[in-house]
């Protein structure tokens, strides 16, 4: 009986409790270093200037802190763009860094919105602890922290619009980084407060730049633009979300080219064409039904081939944008109709032929445009293939890294988060292929009169070979 208390004393009494349990939290001085371990900069940055002053002098180093400060100011105002992608992003983070997302207002912050606990041995307040700041946009911040232990991520989500009120911004979404951490994404505020116009028509074909097409703007106010060339579009988003801005637009800035040749634009419109048949005259090859579309991919595949041909046999490698080598642009609208809701047999064969197009198209100018609600594999199997990614508005939190690519969310794409109604129509996300922070955007209104008058103004000529391929296949 003796041995077996003792046994047992040793497997369940205090003092096996109590093994690597501290009673007292370090000490202070410990604390301290330790931070100052996690934040290097607070002490190097104080020791480089006064090593400065030592070896230059307070005037020399002085002036030079000066001019320093003024060439980033002049770089800012001289070139937005450079100075946006590369400089604003490590500013803006430093900055709320040390403003808003540390020290006392950062644990009475977490205090307030029941995101702290209290240590059970030591009666510390335990705060989750900031790993990391991006401040992808002037509008949005991605804040990493350590949550405490005994908390998970659907502890968090619980919280978040108590978060986002106490913060004061326009929406938190919360989401897992790693064991232990949490991505929490911070938009103060929403850019967009009116409807952009219509982008006007360019005058001349050399107004057209078809490497940097206007759709839109941009959250800083500039004008968003996208390639026709170079490259394969997918745009992604819900029912009413804006797609057709997008589409419009893009016809819209290259309407010169249109008219003149230099752009053929192949629309496939597996909703009956009830969207597009206003702009039919636009269309070189037009088809509204499974058969017709099938036959109008077959003939792009076609057509592709043969340039291909005559690239060989004049020894080019890339075509140049002429009447001669025009950029054939197909446009898929509601792309799931093709790839995925058909028959079998006609889903397998517009897959091989968009596959073909869409691997070997770059060089010889064939590009593929593709609009659609639902972005899985299961809907568009060759969504990999497609080298440039607009997402609208969608209705679940993973189809944002489907279009946009893992960890797009993370970094402050809230596509999902984006309302449904018509006052946030055309609003959406892209990667910055630089920096690969997620850029948001308004794609411009068309309504149906700048469609008249594009169709108007850019209609090619009568004798320019524009065909409708159900009407054909009626005729027959």
């Amino acid at each position: 009986m003796n041995k077996r208390s003792s046994s047992a004393t040793r497997m369940n009494g205090p003092a096996r409790t109590h093994v690597g349990r501290a009673s007292r939290p370090p000490g202070r001085e410990f604390q301290a270093l330790a931070w100052t371990a996690r934040h290097p900069g607070f002490v190097a940055v104080p020791l480089v200037v006064l090593g400065l002053v030592l070896t230059l002098g307070p005037f020399v180093t002085g002036l030079g802190l000066g001019v320093l400060v003024a060439s980033v100011a002049v770089w800012g105002r001289a070139h937005p763009a450079t100075f946006d992608r590369f400089a604003a992003p490590a500013l803006r983070a430093t900055w709320r860094r040390w403003t808003v997302y540390r020290g006392r207002r950062w644990a009475q912050l977490m205090s307030d919105t029941g995101l702290t606990r209290e240590h059970r041995h030591t009666g510390d307040l335990l705060v989750p602890r900031v790993l990391r700041v991006r401040s992808s946009s002037a509008s949005i911040d991605t804040v990493y922290v350590r949550i405490v232990r005994g908390q998970d991520v659907a502890y968090w989500q619980e919280r978040s619009s108590v978060l986002w009120e106490a913060l004061i911004a326009h929406r938190v979404a919360i989401t897992r980084h790693r064991p232990g951490v949490v991505a929490i994404v911070i938009e103060w505020e929403m850019p967009f407060t009116r409807t952009i116009p219509a982008p006007d028509i360019p005058e001349q074909v050399d107004d057209v730049d078809l490497g940097a097409v206007e759709i839109g703007d941009n959250e800083r106010g500039e004008p968003f633009t996208a390639p026709v060339i170079g490259g394969h579009r997918l745009v992604v988003g819900a029912s009413g979300s804006g797609k057709g801005s997008v589409l419009w637009s893009t016809l819209r800035g290259v309407g010169p080219c249109i008219r003149d040749g230099i752009v053929r634009v192949w629309m496939v419109d597996l909703k009956g064409g009830v969207e597009t048949e206003q702009g039919a005259p636009l269309f070189h090859r037009y088809a509204t039904t499974m058969p017709a579309a099938l036959e109008l991919l077959t003939e792009f595949r076609d057509a592709m081939r043969d340039r291909q041909d005559d690239m060989r046999d004049q020894n080019i490698r890339a075509c140049t944008p002429s009447t001669g080598t025009p950029v054939e642009l197909l446009v898929i609208d509601e792309m799931a109709m093709l790839t995925a809701y058909g028959d079998r047999t006609s889903v397998r064969d517009a897959l091989r032929l968009l596959a073909e197009v869409m691997t070997q198209g770059r060089a010889s100018l064939f590009a593929v445009h593709g609009y659609l609600q639902e972005p899985s594999k299961d809907v568009v199997d060759v969504r990999e293939l497609f080298t440039q990614r607009i997402c609208l508005g969608v209705t679940a939190a993973s189809h944002v890294d489907m279009v946009l690519g893992e960890g797009a969310r993370e970094r402050g794409a809230l596509a999902d988060e984006i309302p449904g109604d018509a006052r946030h129509a055309g609003i959406g996300f892209v990667i910055d292929k630089g920096s690969r922070l997620p850029v948001r955007f308004r794609a411009a209104f068309v309504s149906d009169d700048d469609i008249t008058e594009l169709v108007t103004r850019c209609t090619p000529p009568p004798d320019a070979d524009v065909i409708d391929l159900d009407t054909e296949q009626g005729a027959a």
